[in-house]
């Protein structure tokens, strides 16, 4: 959802941009005193300048509510399945790698050489969740899937030569 939200956005902007620049190109055949336009400009230019603020704020606000950034949110007596996982090159090391729907499930997540990165993607290949995997530091991620599924742990780091094949996999049942 973030990622399509994120790409119309930036196509609406990229297609408002050339618009604005072949106008421009369109319009500076024209030898104009653009003295008495200066000052009326000025003026719109300050508009136009919060407008598109305003405008950015608030598309960064509405889509960055959507990232699995979440912070932990458990009913009483629901405690998450810690999960311990460390990245070595080149693979994953998961405590566990098997859960139900809805089990809130905690990722402590750390390297023993090296940084990755740690990705959750669902089938269709599609971000859930992400931290960086550090030595000697350890990050969590709180996630509960709501899809039975196979979801892949991929390295999002480039971490030395065989990095495309740390990959790792979670089952989620119902």
């Amino acid at each position: 959802m973030v990622q399509t939200v994120a790409w119309i956005v930036s196509l609406i902007f990229m297609l408002l941009i050339t618009a604005v620049f072949g106008f421009v190109a369109f319009k500076s055949k024209e030898k104009r005193d653009y003295e008495p336009i200066k000052k009326k400009w000025y003026k719109a230019r300050t508009f136009y300048g919060a407008t598109l603020v305003v405008v950015m704020l608030i598309i960064t606000i509405y889509t960055l509510r959507e990232l699995p950034y979440n912070q932990p949110v458990y009913g009483a007596g629901n405690d998450p399945t810690i999960v311990d996982v460390e990245a070595i090159q080149f693979g994953w090391k998961m405590s566990e790698t098997e859960f139900k729907v809805g089990e809130p499930i905690e990722f402590h997540v750390t390297s023993t050489d090296v940084t990755h990165g740690f990705g959750i993607y669902d089938s269709e290949l599609n971000l859930i969740a992400q931290t960086q995997a550090m030595p000697d530091y350890t990050n969590k991620v709180y996630i509960t899937f709501d899809k039975p599924g196979t979801y892949d742990v991929l390295c999002l780091e480039y971490c030395g030569l065989a990095h495309h094949l740390m990959i790792g996999k979670i089952v989620i049942t119902e």
